[in-house]
């Protein structure tokens, strides 16, 4: 890539339209490899040619030369990103990033260690999408809810640092034996803690395992009487009343609040839910929650319900059931981003 660097140097003192255009040709039509290297910068082969195509539709050369200096800049400076690993002067290159508050997803990541087992299991790709996007390698981040170890297995994957906090103690075992089958190839941190998250001294963990403070925390919580996940009158699910599941689901925000770093993120995965003819926001509930505490809102997403265990093989009967009730049925649950303030 050197060679490519070196003439786009050339061309920025250039004064000839028509030279520079022959000389971004000749990059264009030279270049065979998939993928190029420039000490930490990793350029795709094919964007790379998009955006030599972008110089040569300019009009103009000021406008010409403006964009052989952008590119130039892009091969060659590394543009770190405050919160995670991303080189944002190639921002086009992160094309698995997902930058739309309305996903789409057809199915569940089944690669790896992954299992559909565990009902209470939120997709592998949401986990992986905002610690690829708000974390570096060797962050850590926390899990009050950790389920069958859906975050902690991508965390494993991608270098970060995970705490995991598991209430009922053979869902902690499983998620245990679940890790085990995916590699450690960075050498991170996985502890699973077998403990009710409003309870965990999250501090004297971290002092225990040598980590300072958190880069992010990812709660899927139980949408409060949904699933009954055990009979632990500390489960979420089997709050009496909303009002009990919203205080405790904020014991919960305040319990990690405390070892997250200042300007990092707080990601809440929620649904609604229907009662009684009634529908409750639970998931705006739950935002209101976080708000109250130290926190700000960057983004809310919505991301569909493609299936679920309890309503596979009863589409007709869920229809059935919507124009009966006149409800609508749920295909769709939120993903709330905070930043600490």
């Amino acid at each position: 890539m050197q060679e490519i660097i070196e003439k786009l140097l050339e061309l920025l003192v250039s004064e000839d339209l028509k030279e520079i255009r022959s000389v971004v040709k000749e990059i264009r039509n030279s270049k065979k490899e998939s993928t190029l290297e420039n000490g930490n910068i990793i350029v795709d082969s094919d964007i790379l040619n998009e955006e030599l195509q972008q110089i040569l539709d300019t009009k103009g050369l000021d406008r010409t030369k403006h964009y052989v200096r952008i590119l130039h800049k892009s091969l060659t400076e590394f543009k770190q990103s405050k919160v995670s690993d991303m080189n944002l002067n190639r921002w086009k290159e992160y094309e698995d990033i997902m930058t739309d508050s309305l996903w789409l997803i057809d199915k569940r990541d089944s690669s790896g260690a992954h299992s559909n087992t565990y009902h209470g299991n939120y997709i592998p790709q949401i986990p992986n999408q905002f610690i690829k996007r708000f974390t570096k390698k060797g962050d850590t981040v926390i899990d009050p809810f950790l389920g069958g170890g859906t975050t902690m297995i991508e965390t494993q994957r991608l270098g970060r640092n995970c705490v995991g906090v598991e209430l009922q103690e053979d869902i902690a075992d499983f998620a245990e034996e679940n890790l085990s089958k995916e590699p450690n190839k960075h050498n991170v941190i996985n502890e699973i803690i077998n403990s009710d998250s409003m309870e965990v001294n999250f501090r004297e963990e971290f002092d225990r395992l040598g980590i300072d403070k958190a880069q992010l925390v990812l709660m899927h919580p139980p949408y409060w009487n949904i699933i009954k996940f055990s009979d632990d009158e500390k489960d979420l699910s089997n709050c009496n009343d909303l009002e009990t599941f919203l205080e405790n689901f904020g014991k919960i925000v305040d319990n990690t609040t405390e070892v997250l770093e200042k300007g990092r993120h707080f990601v809440l995965v929620i649904s609604d839910m229907y009662a009684k003819s009634e529908w409750i926001p639970l998931g705006f509930y739950s935002m209101q929650e976080v708000l109250k505490r130290n926190y700000k809102l960057k983004s809310i997403v919505v991301k569909n319900f493609k299936h679920t265990k309890g309503k596979d093989q009863q589409s007709n009967l869920w229809r059935y059931r919507a124009i009966i009730g006149g409800f609508y049925v749920f295909k769709h649950e939120y993903i709330f981003l905070f930043e600490k303030k």
